[in-house]
């Protein structure tokens, strides 16, 4: 998923900031964020999260989420 996201966030910055996780290396921050499978895409809006994905996507379909 990781070419996909990354032409999502290409046509979607500056006014959308995607990040990314390793739930590897930050188990803490994953279990506070009850991510259960992966990937997983969050939508976060003034600090809450808003919606929530799990399963790849195509970059258009990341787009047009939400």
């Amino acid at each position: 998923m990781s070419p996909e996201f990354a032409a999502a966030a290409a046509r979607a910055e500056p006014g959308m900031r995607f990040l990314k996780l390793h739930s590897d290396k930050t188990p803490e921050l994953s279990t506070r964020l009850a991510i259960r499978g992966i990937p997983a895409m969050l939508l976060f809006e003034g600090g809450k999260e808003i919606a929530r994905v799990s399963g790849a996507m195509s970059s258009a379909d990341i787009l047009n989420w939400w």
